[in-house]
């Protein structure tokens, strides 16, 4: 197969979703990603819906890869696992800390087989640490990490998110930090070990939001933050309809275009002040405004004017549209649809 990656060797130990989107994208791009899994399988594999006979989850995250069933507890298991080991350029493991090492297949003992193997570890929060025990999957990540408190419904109580943001944090994370280990090995001739947590890949994603906090302060709330729904122009507004859409851009540019176009330019001033309060007037006109159309309707009235705007879409009415189309984002082969990699390079097929 082709592709920048086509020369790499991958022994990937993981299930679920960070690790094995990790190694997906690795995939995509040519590498040869051997899917170490247990005698049950990857839980994934038997999560519906099913599409040509394969979980799409399952799919959507493995495509590319060959997979082999191990019992890691069996001598024939691990003497396999060596063998691949031995000639791998990358190791990837998410198994709760420890239990690799009394697996035997700790990062030490693995370098000392393969010096040039670069090893990846991927856990909820670390290798050390207090909570490196502490069993989690992404939401409890999300709440551990101070997401939750901001992703909350007008009455103030959390929700449950609809991106697995820690999950994937950790996968891009674990890419980035793999490859970055790639390059340092050419120069040195060695490879090396990444601790990469779920947790810590996930809080670099609270810049813009959580600076407050970040100086040693008080937390922001989201009644009063601009990015998180205190905003006039950063805010989803219901329809007529009972559908929703939403303005996306702060710029005071797209303030005043919309605000001319609805004839109320004597609220373009409240674009600019502080969030939450201040802005109520501005959120209450356009709340009421947009109360008077459709979702099709104002999908209309916008497409000649310069604003942040978007509807609400569901995912199978996002998946439909021509730009999805004339992108190739969503394709069918072999009987089972995809998400095609968003990694793309001039001259190559996706």
């Amino acid at each position: 197969m082709n592709g920048k990656l086509a020369s790499l060797r991958v022994v990937d130990l993981t299930l679920f979703l960070p690790g094995p989107m990790m190694t997906q994208m690795m995939a995509d791009q040519g590498a040869d990603v051997l899917k170490i899994e247990p005698p049950g399988g990857d839980p994934a594999r038997t999560m519906g819906p099913f599409e040509a006979g394969q979980s799409v989850w399952f799919r959507n995250l493995n495509r590319g890869k060959t997979c082999l069933t191990l019992d890691l507890k069996t001598d024939e298991g691990k003497a396999r696992l060596w063998e691949e080991i031995e000639r791998a350029d990358v190791f990837v493991e998410s198994f709760r800390p420890g239990v690799i090492g009394r697996l035997g297949f700790g990062y030490q003992a693995v370098a000392a087989r393969n010096p040039r193997i670069v090893y990846c570890s991927i856990s909820a929060f670390g290798q050390h640490g207090p909570l490196v025990q502490h069993p989690a999957h992404d939401l409890a990540v999300q709440a551990q990490a101070g997401f939750l408190s901001v992703n909350n419904a007008p009455g103030g109580d959390p929700v449950v998110p609809g991106v697995a943001s820690a999950d994937m944090a950790a996968g891009l994370t674990a890419l980035s930090g793999v490859l970055m280990a790639l390059i340092g090995r050419e120069r040195t001739g060695r490879g090396d070990y990444l601790d990469i947590a779920m947790f810590d890949s996930l809080l670099p994603w609270c810049a813009h939001t959580a600076g407050s906090a970040i100086a040693g302060g008080e937390s922001p709330r989201s009644d009063n933050q601009r990015s998180l729904g205190a905003a006039a122009f950063y805010q989803v507004y219901r329809t007529a309809d009972g559908r929703h859409i939403v303005l996306g851009g702060r710029e005071e540019k797209f303030v005043a275009t919309l605000l001319a176009a609805l004839d109320r330019r004597d609220l373009i001033p409240l674009g600019s002040a502080e969030a939450g309060a201040p802005q109520a007037p501005l959120t209450a006109f356009l709340r009421d405004t947009f109360a008077g159309r459709t979702r099709a309707e104002w999908i209309d009235w916008f497409a000649d004017k310069d604003v942040a705007f978007a509807p609400v879409l569901d995912f199978r009415e996002a998946l439909d549209p021509p730009h999805v189309a004339e992108r190739g984002l969503w394709i069918e082969q072999d009987g089972a649809h995809h998400i095609a990699p968003a990694i793309r390079f001039a001259g190559e097929a996706g």
